[in-house]
């Protein structure tokens, strides 16, 4: 099996594909749409995408959701903990320079500040860790996963910089090829994408099914459609299965107000929820 992620090794979504498929082969992409892209032309590759985070919110890949529309097979919640890595012996008073992504520099901005460390935003957490290993100067550090210290030969010099504690990343594995597992009694995600007629009220009243039935969603999100302001789509998780007889008639009720309306995936609700 091929897992592709986006970034360099060493990157949390590296780590998160080592934990749901330990003996899979692992490969990285340089860019989301790559990986999209990838998986959308071959049934045999899934991909795992970060695609929100419990701190700083969603990622920014909905657009590629639209885009490509791939069936989800599973979520995966990941913690992450961030460390500032530097070049062997480096001390914290040498560093004046930080490398990360934007998020993961987002999320310790607490511990940048009061080091008076100058931010230098990068693509991803690992390649920032990459770059400060190649670049060999003491004076930088990145922002990544202790995996990273251990694959670019770095030192960690401060551990779990992160704001809050509890710093969670929801993960998202996805593919060409459609699989829903059978309705038992587990618990279930159904995630869906749908257009709206352009009515007044459209929204309120497609949403009545769902507290008609009791049915709760998880994420509603609207994204604009391509070179659109007035017509948008919605992204919409919701608790159940399809085959759920309350979830199947809400989704009846639905379908009356949409133009266009799409399952991305039922799949099974990770334990992490219960916490």
């Amino acid at each position: 099996m091929k897992i592709l992620f986006q970034g360099s090794l060493g990157a949390y979504s590296h780590l998160a594909a080592l934990e749901i498929y330990p003996d899979a082969e692992i490969i990285p992409c340089k860019t989301f749409d790559e990986c999209f892209s990838k998986a959308n032309e071959d049934e045999s590759v899934k991909i795992i995408i970060p695609e929100s985070n419990r701190i700083t919110g969603n990622i920014g890949v909905e657009y590629l959701i639209f885009k490509y529309r791939l069936n989800i097979y599973a979520e995966h919640f990941h913690p992450v903990h961030h460390h500032l890595l530097g070049l062997k012996g480096a001390k914290i008073s040498d560093i004046k320079n930080v490398y990360s992504h934007a998020q993961a520099l987002s999320q310790s901005s607490k511990f940048i500040k009061k080091n008076n460390l100058v931010e230098n935003v990068r693509a991803d957490t690992a390649g920032s860790a990459k770059y400060v290993s190649e670049n060999n100067n003491d004076t930088e550090a990145a922002i990544a996963s202790e995996l990273s210290s251990k694959i670019y030969n770095l030192d960690i010099i401060e551990s779990n910089i992160e704001n809050e504690k509890g710093n969670v990343t929801r993960f998202l594995v996805m593919g060409k090829t459609v699989y829903q597992p059978e309705l038992k009694k587990g618990k279930y995600i159904t995630s869906l994408l749908f257009k709206l007629k352009s009515k007044p009220a459209a929204l309120y009243s497609a949403l009545s099914g769902f507290a008609i039935q009791g049915v709760n969603l998880t994420k509603l999100q609207s994204y604009p459609e391509k070179n659109s302001f007035t017509s948008y789509f919605f992204l919409c998780d919701l608790d159940g299965h399809i085959e759920s007889p309350k979830v199947k008639k809400s989704l009846e009720e639905l379908g009356l107000h949409c133009d266009d309306m799409h399952i991305l995936g039922v799949y099974e609700s990770d334990k992490f929820r219960d916490k």
